[in-house]
């Protein structure tokens, strides 16, 4: 992929290293143990057309972009093939949903075969007639889907009328194996629950990824829509500082219809320390080092996991207590 290209696509091409400096040890990737090496991420920041074809292939060739720069994962925004239709209440929408495995699920599997790398992705997954899920698949290098979640928070606000379109989800919170690390896959409203990033902490994953649809409302004030997007980075972080674990959100970016979607997908540390942010309005492929030697020197030093009290927390099954 050459450079123009991905500039055209996506406007910028941003690479970090992580905040520490390490030693060549540190950053080998063949280390032994899972918890002791570098690993990097591609996050997909687009604007979407209406064409979902013209989308995935826009979106495959951003794949190609950040796997050239040495992503080994890479995840997508949510429903990346399409609009974000959810502003509205249309039977007519269900026709861009399809069924898993399909016709995009077997081509995202070719693609990380061919380049190697593993491969998040956010798909309107049809599981019967009249039945629908905001799903998301994660394919390992050989191409092997070894993870499908189906979002288990569904929104129901003002031009995010979610409820209409999809069942909740039944698979449950999971970490998804992979060469490069565990990863616990998460989608957008699932982001503003610390009960959903605990639960796939607690399954073993080293990066949680959340892709994302998120964005201001049409005639909001300035003061309310940074309030909003402040708060959906700081509890993200939070989730990242609770769970010593490393989090990447990936956010579309642009107008369409009443929304302006935010952008600024971003990866943080352990430590909450965001590595790299994306931009606000532009495109971008976003590459990010983690390494993820950091979950392990975090927890020893703050331990939440060891002080848990698990003994003491059954009245989180209640919905209220009052």
């Amino acid at each position: 992929m050459s450079e123009p290209l991905s500039a055209r696509l996506c406007g910028r091409v941003i690479i970090r290293p992580p905040v520490a400096d390490q030693s060549e040890d540190q950053i080998e990737h063949k280390s032994h143990s899972s918890n002791d090496r570098t690993v990097t991420v591609g996050l997909i920041q687009m604007s979407c057309g209406e064409d979902p074809e013209e989308n995935f292939t826009r979106s495959t060739q951003n794949i190609q972009t950040a796997a050239s720069k040495g992503a080994q994962i890479i995840c997508l925004q949510e429903l990346f093939c399409s609009r974000y239709f959810c502003q509205k209440e249309d039977v007519a929408f269900f026709d861009l949903a399809e069924p898993i495995p399909g016709p995009t699920t077997d081509r995202l599997s070719h693609l990380a075969q061919e380049l190697q790398v593993v491969i998040i992705a956010s798909i309107f997954e049809k599981r019967a007639p009249g039945l629908y899920h905001n799903s998301a698949v994660t394919f390992d290098p050989s191409g092997e889907r070894v993870g499908k979640y189906r979002k288990m928070h569904i929104p129901d606000d003002p031009y995010y009328y979610e409820k209409f379109y999809f069942t909740p989800g039944d698979l449950g919170f999971q970490s998804n194996s992979t060469p490069y690390a565990e990863l616990g896959v998460l989608v957008c409203w699932d982001q503003w629950f610390p009960e959903a990033a605990r639960l796939t902490a607690l399954k073993g994953a080293q990066i949680l990824f959340y892709p994302t649809a998120i964005g201001w409302l049409e005639g909001e004030v300035e003061e309310t829509n940074q309030a909003q997007y402040t708060a959906w980075e700081t509890i993200q972080r939070g989730h990242a500082v609770a769970n010593g674990v490393f989090l990447a959100a990936v956010n579309r970016v642009g107008r369409e219809e009443k929304l302006t979607f935010w952008g600024q997908s971003f990866v943080c540390d352990p430590f909450g320390r965001v590595l790299a942010r994306a931009s606000a309005e532009e495109e971008e492929v976003l590459v990010v080092e983690c390494n993820l030697r950091e979950i392990e020197e975090t927890r020893r030093n703050w331990p939440f996991l060891r002080d848990r009290r698990i003994d003491a927390y059954g009245d989180l099954s209640a919905l209220f207590h009052k």
